[in-house]
This record gives C-alpha cells, structure tokens and sequence, in this order.
C-alpha cells in the first residue's frame, strides 16, 4: 500500500508539472498573437504573387505614404485613436514579422486587402480595403507586400 501512495504522489506531481508547461505555453503563445486587421475577410491572389519592390515603393508612395508616412516610418496623428496615431509599417509590428517570406506576405496582405479599424472611440483615419474594393490590383498589392517586406529586413 506504500508504494501506490507514492506511485500516486508522484503521478500526481508529472500531472502538476505538465499542466503547468501547457498554461505557460499557452500564455505566451496569447502574448505573441499576431496582429490581424479588425475588417474581417481572407488574404487575395497578391499574397502567392511574386512583387517587385521598387514598383511598391511607387504605389507605397501615392497611396500609404501619406498615412503612414515616408518609408512607412509612422508618425502620423490619427485622433480618437487608442494610441493616437497611425501604426508604422517601418518597423512593422513584429508578430507579423516571419522569417518565412510566404507568412509575411500573408499577414501584410490581409490587412492591405481587407482595410482595418483602429481601436478606440472614434478613429479620424482608417485604412481602405484596398483589394475588397479593388482600390489597388492584386499585382500592385503584392508589390506593396514586396516593398514593406524589404523595408523590414533592410535593417
């Protein structure tokens, strides 16, 4: 009978021990989620294209620049936003950063395609579904990915 109590015991303490590494695991896998756009809807065509950089940088330049500013440095005041202004893409949010070029253009594309809503109360500025609306080709999509890519990893 000794010896199954402490069979049991330390059962007891395996099952502890492993319950404890899952809820650590599973809280930092919480604070690493990825940064996802609040306009619900799935990646385009332009996260599976080839784009070329220096073309982003031209569309970059007419349509996000003025949000995001140059070289999507950030900066720029968004009122009634949480934080108050526009996100930078220069350094972009680094959950949506992969060595894996495939996910990170992934990540970009669903914000590109489907816009998003800052939090907070009244947001001035909100970023365009620039592929749902068909704002921007999915060619010129995916040289915006391709652009901010490489903004990322000129670092």
């Amino acid at each position: 009978m000794e010896n199954k109590k402490r069979t049991y015991s330390l059962w007891g303490l395996l099952t502890v021990a492993a319950l404890v590494v899952c809820v650590a695991q599973v809280g930092s896998a919480r604070a690493e989620e990825i940064a996802r756009p609040s306009n619900q809807g799935d990646p385009g065509a332009a996260a599976t294209m080839a784009g070329h950089a220096k073309a982003g940088a031209k569309i970059f330049a007419t349509n996000c620049l003025p949000c995001h500013g140059a070289q999507g440095k950030g900066g720029i005041p968004n009122p009634g936003s949480s934080d108050g202004t526009v996100p930078p893409l220069n350094p972009i949010d680094k959950t949506m950063v992969s060595k894996d070029a495939k996910v990170f253009a992934y990540n970009i594309d669903l914000f590109i395609q489907n816009g998003s809503t800052p939090e907070g109360p009244d947001p001035a500025i909100k970023m365009p579904a620039w592929g749902a609306t068909k704002l921007l080709s999915q060619q010129q999509i995916a040289d915006v990915i391709a652009y901010v890519i490489r903004l990322n990893h000129a670092k």
